[in-house]
């Protein structure tokens, strides 16, 4: 008896732990597991009970020397194979082909094509809503090796996604490239997500793997498109950075010829000139060379950012003195236009670090903007403030100001806002380009405020230390070359003597 129950107790424990890891495979929730574990277990009970009541009923109707023998005999040779086959379940035999955690009808009807594969990578099963639609090669693969279907440059990737499963890896996912017999796209290649997942015995050694292909040859065909688009729009836009710069040189050359003829007539060096039309002409003409010139420069300098060649030098200097700078160059336009234009300097601003150059170039296209915007009578301001360890740069007007869905083109390359208002405006639009990119060349930021016929606010961010600046730190001072001030101050003063002699030679002759 004591025999009986120490192998009834044992049975029990292995019937639990069988089923409760059979109905998990099955996907069912832990309530309906616990439910039919009590279920097995009261039958498993049943029968440890017939084991002793079966002689004691047949004694009835038997002799009791046959009886007691043959019921006995029986009921316990039952039950000690009922016991044996749930031991042997608990050490971890493999579940039976037909109780595979997956049911046929799900199988196949899961999208794209399903497979069952061994740990050894042979197909044992093979299936899938739209297994018909890849090529026949795969549509009854059963008993061969998966990483013999793939192209051959895939199977590595295949092989050591097995290998993940095998070593614990719950799933793992693959793409793949199978071989097309015929494709109406004219496409040799069928392109394929492979998405695997592992089944596992109680022990954790991997049983099975529960693989899903997914046709993606389309995604991949837009993404080959998309990755050419991108090669041929990087090639137009370094295309566009040299037109830009070989023309700017171009123009550079036949400008400085205007500019400086329409200066020598302006100056009356070769004669007077007879009439005042005749000196308004030459001025328009000096006027329009000025005017192209800047454009070309500024053409110049966006192509110089584009192409990441345009260098900063970053230097200490007071912020106050630039501000004040820009104002005094743009107070005649300004006072022309019936403008009023203030610059405010926050008090104890001192020195910051940045391209002073840049700074004074990023003030003018703001504040010439901001005045060619505002109608007579307006008002437009320059201030410079610390925040913290940044330098903010504000340029505010009272012009007609931008409408709100019109934000967001600001700022691009030869664009402008086309309305009635700034159809009246000569530029090419790449000032406020050209901001930005100066902008971020420092590190800073850019941002613009505007309402429709109230004004425009433009703040700019920089650092002020120039921590923004690429290598501004990391580019000292070269030791080995050597040119005192003394000797630049003695070389300027030569140059000087050397054009003021020139200067008036060229008098002298005219006289």
């Amino acid at each position: 008896m004591r025999l009986l129950s120490n192998i009834a107790g044992r049975a029990i424990g292995q019937v639990d732990r069988v089923a409760d890891r059979w109905l998990e495979g099955l996907g069912q929730p832990a309530q309906t597991r616990r439910r039919a574990v009590v279920a097995l277990r009261c039958v498993t009970l049943s029968a440890g009970a017939a084991a002793l009541i079966l002689p004691a009923a047949l004694s009835s109707v038997l002799p009791v020397s046959v009886a007691l023998p043959v019921g006995a005999t029986g009921a316990v040779s039952a039950f000690l194979v009922a016991a044996a086959a749930a031991i042997q379940l608990g050490r971890g035999a493999a579940l039976p082909p037909a109780a595979m955690p997956v049911d046929d009808s799900v199988f196949n009807a899961c999208p794209g094509l399903t497979l069952m594969i061994d740990p050894q990578g042979l197909v044992q099963k093979c299936g899938g809503r739209d297994r018909n639609t890849f090529p026949a090669a795969l549509q009854d693969p059963s008993g061969q090796r998966l990483a013999e279907l793939v192209h051959v440059s895939d199977r590595i990737a295949l092989i050591h996604a097995l290998d993940t499963l095998r070593q614990g890896d719950d799933r793992a996912t693959v793409m793949v490239r199978i071989q097309r017999v015929y494709s109406a796209e004219g496409r040799q290649f069928l392109h394929g997500r492979l998405e695997m997942t592992a089944l596992r015995r109680e022990a954790g050694e991997l049983a099975a793997v529960f693989a899903q292909l997914n046709d993606v040859s389309a995604e991949e065909a837009l993404r080959d498109e998309a990755s050419m688009r991108v090669s041929e729009a990087r090639s137009a836009h370094e295309a566009k950075s040299r037109f830009l710069a070989a023309v700017s040189h171009e123009l550079r050359t036949p400008l400085n010829a205007i500019l400086g003829f329409s200066d020598v007539l302006a100056g009356e060096y070769f004669g007077r000139l007879e009439t005042d039309r005749q000196k308004e002409y030459v001025g328009l003409i000096r006027q329009s060379g000025a005017h192209l010139l800047s454009v070309v420069n500024t053409m110049l300098d966006m192509s110089k950012i584009e192409a990441g060649r345009y260098e900063l030098l970053a230097e200490p200097f007071p912020i106050g003195d630039v501000v004040e700078s820009c104002r005094a160059m743009l107070d005649l336009q300004a006072r022309s236009k019936g403008v009023t234009l203030t610059a405010r300097t926050a008090k104890g601003l001192g020195e910051v670090v940045a391209d002073r150059r840049a700074v004074k170039q990023i003030l003018i296209n703001l504040a010439g903007n901001a005045i060619k915007f505002t109608e007579a009578g307006g008002f437009v301001s320059l201030d410079a403030t610390l925040s913290g360890d940044a330098l903010v740069l504000t340029v505010s007007d009272t012009g007609i100001g931008i409408a709100e869905d019109k934000l967001a083109t600001i700022g691009q390359p030869f664009t402008q806002v086309q309305d009635d208002y700034t159809r009246q405006y000569e530029g090419t639009g790449l000032g406020l380009a050209l901001v930005k990119g100066l902008v971020a060349l420092h590190g800073g930021l850019f941002h613009i405020e505007s309402r429709a016929g109230e004004g425009t606010v433009v703040t700019v961010t920089l650092p002020a230390d120039g921590a923004g600046i690429t290598g501004a730190e990391d580019e000292p001072a070269d030791p080995m070359v050597e040119f005192p001030p003394r000797l630049r101050a003695i070389a300027d003063v030569a140059k000087k003597d050397e054009q003021d002699r020139k200067h008036d030679a060229a008098e002298a002759k005219i006289a």
